[in-house]
């Protein structure tokens, strides 16, 4: 049979062909019901609690693990304050420092094996014997104990005023112990698989192009009405709007705002925005030259184009910062100056710095649109002063990796707390602990400010800690860690057909698919 194609087939074949779709394929293939199709630009960096804490790998591990404690639900609502997870109830010494957990029975792993007090130790321990990023939400001395089966205790050597919130991120998962017999190489293991006791559990994972999660048959509570999530990795923005549109995802993740408003107006589809505690900011690395000059440092913060970050690439659509601590989190310090580009200011500083700066890198991630034009914008501030800018782009995961080994000049990130409590964004950030870590990805030591922010983290008084925290503040401006460029919303469009999704300021890009319906 002889295949006739008019141009306007052609076209549909071509454009089926793009999308990894047979010519043939119905445009408007619909998901099925009872599957949630997530549209994201990069694949997971770590599967693993007690490595990652980065949101984007948190798609995948909040609804695998549970914790201790979890975020609570009011009216429909995500809400800073916990309630009993795993955990039955809790007491506390009367000087806080002796945490005992009643463990709830009947929660099984997803291989059917219960979940005890020594699943909530054996978590715990490697958590802290790991060392990376979420257990910086912890003290070091925190010693975790066996009373019986079903009770656990945490004695701290000295106060911590956000313990009880720390446990309901990422980092306080409860993870099977048997996955030591299943495997001569637990980290390896953890790093690509699940092995907790959430609603759900990942069953496979095609790098580069997508995540399926399946219902744990064991999960303890009400049955989920999905039955399957997947997650597509699709680094084109346009791509994702365009499956979106189609009906082939349900919700799609880090869209530029032009396609934002595109979007919005389109038959089928929501464009939802929640008021969120997300920051995005350049890391300037404290240990490698020429940046390790405080005066280079603050060259870069004074030739940023702020305004023009803001209100032209993010259509005005974020909020500017002053400090590290956003809006909206106390210790939040309305007195200090919004961050502001002086030309003039970045020209004196570079003429202070012994080495002439003549070329500096700039490293980002395809995980967000903006951040290539934000480079761009940084590069188009410094080519005035005989600075040139190379941008380098990087797949997400590497990205992460050559951060860690402090392997670059400035960098970009983005920032939501675990937590309501402003040591997410001061002792993460700052601790010389840290350094390299997720949190202190500029690798800045100040004894100075170590002590206050340690001290903050120790007080139950929440003036007292407001005090210090605005006293460090301070410090880290003068020293121009980091540049801080903005405070945005989330905004997430979706299929008009799914229901009953919960947005969490602590948890972007985490969702509540053991409750969401379609």
């Amino acid at each position: 049979m002889n295949l006739i194609f008019t141009p306007r087939k052609l076209a549909m074949a071509l454009l089926c062909s793009a999308l990894g779709l047979g010519a043939w394929q119905s445009a408007s293939a619909a998901v099925p019901q009872h599957t949630l199709m997530i549209g994201k630009p990069a694949d997971p960096q770590t599967l693993d609690p007690a490595v990652t804490i980065d949101n984007n790998d948190w798609t995948v591990t909040y609804p695998a693990y549970q914790k201790l404690v979890a975020y609570k639900v009011e009216n429909g609502k995500g809400s800073t304050e916990v309630q009993g997870d795993l955990a039955a109830s809790w007491t506390t010494s009367a000087d806080s420092l002796i945490w005992e957990f009643k463990i709830k029975t009947g929660n099984l792993f997803d291989d059917g094996a219960e979940v005890d007090a020594n699943a909530v130790k054996f978590s715990f321990d490697r958590l802290m014997k790991l060392k990376q990023g979420p257990s910086g939400a912890f003290p070091d001395d925190m010693v975790v104990a066996v009373v019986d089966p079903m009770t656990v205790r945490f004695t701290l050597k000295a106060p911590y005023a956000p313990f009880l919130y720390t446990l309901a991120h990422n980092g306080g998962a409860i993870i099977n112990p048997d996955v030591a017999k299943k495997t001569d190489d637990v980290n390896a293991y953890l790093s690509t698989h699940t092995a907790g006791s959430g609603a759900f559990r990942l069953t496979s994972w095609q790098k580069g192009q997508s995540l399926t999660m399946e219902q744990n048959t064991y999960f303890s509570g009400p049955k989920p009405t999905l039955k399957k999530v997947v997650i597509k990795i699709i680094g084109e923005a346009s791509v994702r709007r365009l499956q979106l549109e189609r009906g082939d995802l349900d919700i799609i993740e880090d869209m530029p705002e032009d396609q934002l408003d595109a979007l919005g107006k389109k038959a089928g589809v929501v464009v939802r925005d929640y008021p969120s505690l997300r920051v995005t900011y350049l890391y300037l690395n404290n240990k490698k030259a020429p940046m390790s000059n405080p005066d280079a440092r603050r060259a870069i913060v004074d030739a940023l184009d702020y305004d023009g970050i803001i209100n032209g690439i993010l259509k005005g659509k974020a909020k500017p910062m002053n400090g590290p601590i956003p809006q909206g989190m106390w210790a939040y310090d309305p007195a200090l100056p919004p961050m502001k580009q002086d030309v003039a200011k970045a020209k004196a500083d570079l003429a202070k710095v012994p080495e002439k700066i003549s070329s500096l890198n700039f490293m980002y991630s395809d995980k967000d649109p903006n951040w290539e034009p934000i480079g761009l914008t940084l590069q188009a501030g410094l080519a005035p002063l005989g600075v040139n800018l190379k941008l380098e782009k990087l797949a997400n995961a590497t990205l992460r990796e050559r951060l860690g080994t402090g392997d670059f000049d400035i960098a970009i990130g983005s920032w939501s707390p675990d937590f309501a409590d402003p040591y997410m964004f001061m002792n993460f950030w700052f601790d010389s602990k840290l350094q390299g870590l997720a949190g202190n990805r500029s690798f800045y030591d100040n004894p100075v400010v170590d002590k206050l922010i340690r001290e903050a983290a120790s007080n139950n008084d929440t003036a007292k800690r407001t005090e210090l925290y605005q006293q460090a503040q301070k410090i880290v401006l003068n020293d121009s860690v980091y540049a801080y460029l903005y405070q945005k919303s989330y905004t997430l469009p979706m299929r008009d057909a799914v229901k009953g999704y919960v947005f969490n300021p602590m948890l972007e890009q985490v969702f509540n698919i053991d409750t969401i319906t379609k």
